[in-house]
């Protein structure tokens, strides 16, 4: 009987719905809920009413805002084709529905109730931002202009509350299309590996085309808003080149999001599959993703909402920082150089965002299926076409950022000023193809280091540990050389530009940087692509598997995956070096606004002041103990989920043979409830120390003399913190998709393949790297990045 219900493809006959216990109501957004209820043709009418609205601020504005809103809209149908043709591609046989029914029930479940708290935060935290700005001075600037502290202080929290609106959507976005693609490549995996390979590549690309189109879209709607009502550049109202300053809230909103969705996604999926693995691949030597395992389907959960939700706000977050750090910075250096028509250096940043939109989406188009779909051939390299894609990314953005600068950045005053900013921007884009590259190598199991990890474990689960600890260590060094080469090629091309000031001292060096940066993530949309494939692709061979498909199946997504793997951490790396830039770039533009405030010079910090090296000392520490707090937040969850899967295994013995059905549910719960537990601990330390140092020194600076010392020991925090964020970000990253990718190479078969004792240590070194790749890894880009906006926003307080 068993063995005709296997055929059959049901492995509990008794239940006509195998994971029915997981189901939950709606968990769309109940603003998506009402939209859905509307006449289609009434919909359309309001939707041409909303974008004529827009159309029309932006022309009142500038032709090339008018030129972000139409390239954003074509991009907006783009992704919605994409949509309707992932969306047409077939789920595959029932067992297979059921199982992803049973992934996308969790997931919304769990992104209804993490976004419900994250929003109760938000609308706390804007309050608190509310009354520092009431009661804050006022730069005369602003006074000048007529922008008192009223109508700051609501601009401020209006743009606040739109970026982590934005940021949400942008992870629910990434989590929509995530639980409903997975099965579509299973069923194509049945079929052709190259089909399975489109359909994820496709479904990502979606994602990552609405993630950058909301951040372009946010800022210029912001900017073009705030540009008509305060009537900008007419006499007695504010200048254009002091306009960027007032979007510092919708960067600080985006960061505040995407924190707190990266730790608890990332709580989430990793003690899932912690305890998933160390129960069901060690303790009971079952396969990854048994339908056996009663945490399965949460680890199958939090990869949509730990890798897709949480990166599509992560990437929004770090695309709308270096946004709007490089519209303060273009705008402050056109001041300086009395520029006739600086539009073009504020705008710069939204062109060339608008054209990573195009130039992705050809990438994306690139990678076709094979028109032999009905035979399952030997499956070419994943890794190898989407590289390909990525070449013709690449040099597609070569050819518009040279087209952007000369567009934009010629001026009269320095002719080949725009030259300098073209090959600034290849710096750039140099620099994100080396980091891609140097993560590759360091996670790829092609490549020697993960083999060396791998044959490590031959040797014991000791000696796996140390070889991914050293790994993770060294991998520290490629990345930074990078950075740096960069930073002060950057430089050097933009001082060496021709713009300078009225003294005639040069001034577009830190422009330059700011061009590098947008240069790194001018193929942000094709990066964050890739990025999506991985829990696609994951999630698919956790469908294959419980829906016990033949082996040739598991193998195409087993492939994938790996490669999926490596994406995820290549994409890391590629935020990791991206966060540093805007940092470096948000830092500048922190000590400008600082100076502007208090009317007083604030060009370096000086580190030999005992009191600014205790701040670097804090910021330093902070990297440390929130690292610890992530990792700490894991193994709890972690430990609840062993003793749950242990217990059913205990109290269900016909478990293993398939007579009884695993709880599910009751993993599902445990996870999604401490996640959201454990994730406000590391949140609130991120947002509450820097203010916490700048309030106690400012009242230390007063009482002995020194006016700017909160500033400063902010300064150093920030600075310290950066650093020490980037190296442990790197670390923590790599040294987790190697030994993940370690584990990955022994299951193809090599050192004794599933089941020896070398894949029993790798089982451990993956398990000992999940929290650092998944929570605490991604989480401290994050955290750098709103490091630096939350000090931009609260710079008044530290005076």
């Amino acid at each position: 009987m068993m063995e005709a219900d296997m055929e059959n493809g049901r492995l509990y006959p008794e239940r006509p719905r195998t994971f029915s216990t997981v189901r939950t109501k709606s968990s769309l957004p109940p603003i998506f809920r009402v939209l859905m209820r509307i006449n289609p043709r009434a919909f359309i009418v309001l939707l041409l009413l909303v974008f004529s609205g827009v159309l029309y601020v932006g022309a009142s504005t500038s032709p090339i805002v008018l030129f972000v809103f139409c390239i954003c809209t074509l991009s907006l149908f783009f992704s919605l084709y994409l949509t309707k043709w992932v969306l047409a591609k077939d789920e595959g046989p029932p067992e297979m529905s059921e199982i992803s029914d049973a992934i996308r029930d969790g997931a919304e479940g769990f992104f209804r109730t993490q976004y419900g708290t994250i929003s109760k935060m938000a609308c706390i935290l804007a309050l608190v931002i509310l009354g520092i700005y009431l009661f804050r001075s006022t730069t005369p600037q602003q006074e000048a202009s007529g922008v008192g502290r009223t109508t700051s202080a609501y601009i401020t929290v209006a743009s606040f509350l739109l970026g982590a609106l934005c940021s949400g959507i942008a992870g629910f976005v990434g989590m929509w299309v995530s639980v409903r693609a997975n099965v579509r490549v299973s069923s194509a995996a049945r079929r052709s590996a190259r089909e399975a390979l489109q359909i994820a590549v496709r479904a990502g690309g979606f994602s990552a085309i609405v993630v950058v189109g909301m951040a372009v879209f946010g800022v210029a709607i912001l900017y073009a808003t705030f540009y008509v009502w305060l009537e900008v550049d007419s006499p007695g109202s504010m200048k254009v080149t002091d306009l960027p300053l007032l979007l510092v809230g919708y960067g600080f909103g985006a960061s505040f999001v995407a924190l707190f969705a990266q730790l608890g996604g990332g709580i989430y999926t990793k003690a899932a599959d912690v305890g998933a693995d160390l129960v069901g691949k060690v303790e009971q030597g079952i396969p990854e993703d048994d339908p056996r395992n009663p945490a399965v389907i949460a680890d199958l959960v939090g990869d949509n909402v730990g890798d897709c939700a949480a990166r599509g706000a992560d990437l929004f977050e770090s695309i709308a920082a270096e946004i709007i750090s490089a519209m303060i910075l273009g705008g402050t250096m056109a001041q300086r150089c009395k520029i006739e028509d600086p539009s073009g250096f504020i705008l710069f940043p939204l062109v060339v965002h608008s054209f990573d939109l195009v130039i992705s989406s050809v990438g994306i188009l690139s990678i076709r299926g094979t028109r032999d779909s009905g035979l399952i051939s030997p499956i070419e390299d994943p890794m190898a076409i989407m590289q390909k894609g990525y070449s013709i990314t690449i040099l597609l953005a070569v050819v518009t950022f040279g087209v952007s600068t000369r567009w934009l950045l010629y001026t009269e005053q320095a002719p080949s000023a725009w030259l300098n900013f073209a090959l600034c921007g290849l710096v750039g884009i140099i620099t994100a193809y080396a980091f891609v590259w140097i993560s590759k190598y360091y996670t790829d199991y092609k490549h020697e280091p993960v083999r060396l990890l791998a044959l490590s474990s031959s040797t014991g689960h000791g000696t796996n540990i140390i070889a991914g600890v050293s790994l993770g260590l060294e991998s520290t060094a490629l990345p930074v050389l990078v950075i740096s080469v960069a930073i002060i090629s950057a430089f050097w091309l933009g001082h060496t530009s021709g713009l300078v000031d009225e003294s005639g001292n040069p001034t577009g060096g830190l422009f330059g940087t700011a061009v590098a940066t947008m240069g790194m993530l001018s193929t942000a949309a094709y990066v964050l692509t890739m990025d999506m494939f991985g829990p696609i692709a994951d999630n698919a061979g956790g469908i294959v598997e419980m829906s016990q498909q033949p082996e040739s199946v598991r193998e195409i997504t087993d492939i994938l995956d790996a490669v999926g793997n490596t994406t995820k951490a290549t994409t890391k790396g590629f935020a990791i070096g991206s966060a540093a830039l805007a940092s470096f770039l948000l830092f500048s533009a922190y000590m400008d606004e600082v100076a502007a405030f208090a009317q007083l010079p604030f060009k370096e910090v000086d580190i030999a002041i005992p009191e600014v090296f205790v701040g670097g000392l804090l910021g330093s520490m902070l990297i440390f103990l929130f690292s610890a707090w992530a990792c700490s937040a894991v193994g709890r969850t972690a430990q609840e989920v062993v003793n749950e899967v242990r217990r059913q295994f205990i109290e269900r013995p016909g478990i293993m043979d398939y007579n009884e059905k695993p709880d599910y549910g009751r993993c599902v719960a445990i996870v999604a409830s401490a996640s959201l537990r454990e994730m406000i601990r590391p949140g609130a330390l991120a947002i509450i120390s820097p203010m916490a140092v700048g309030i106690i020194f400012r009242m230390l600076g007063h009482a002995t003399g020194q006016p700017l010392l909160g500033a400063k020991v902010v300064a150093a925090m920030l600075m310290f913190a950066t650093v020490a964020g980037i190296l442990m970000a790197l670390f923590l990253n790599t040294a987790g998709g190697a030994w993940d990718n370690a584990k990955k190479y022994i299951e193809t078969g090599a050192l004794g393949g599933k089941g020896s004792e070398s894949h029993k240590a790798a089982v451990t070194g993956d398990t000992v790297g999940d929290p650092f790749k998944d929570t605490a890894g991604p989480s401290i880009h994050v955290l750098i990045k709103m490091l630096a906006t939350i000090t931009l926003v609260m710079a008044p307080i530290f005076l």
